[in-house]
């Protein structure tokens, strides 16, 4: 079991985008603020796998399932 703790530069890295922070930020900003009933993995702009990685973290209470979470606060301001 992985039992490091994810940052969020390690989830992008993960969803296969480009993970410094300049550029995780300009993510977060250009697809904000993510409508109250649009879950964060049903989002329009994540491909079929990255929305795959994302719902079975956040489902298996994965150890990705704290920056997941992370991600989606951010995503709704």
């Amino acid at each position: 079991m992985d039992t490091e703790k994810h940052t969020m530069t390690a989830l992008f890295e993960q969803l296969g985008l480009p993970a410094d922070d300049a550029s995780i930020d300009s993510f977060i900003a250009k697809h904000s603020p993510l409508p109250a009933e649009v879950a964060l993995q049903d989002a329009p702009f994540w491909g079929e796998s990255q929305s795959t990685f994302l719902e079975e973290g956040l489902e298996e209470d994965s150890d990705w399932a704290e920056i997941i979470d992370e991600l989606d606060a951010r995503m709704r301001h």
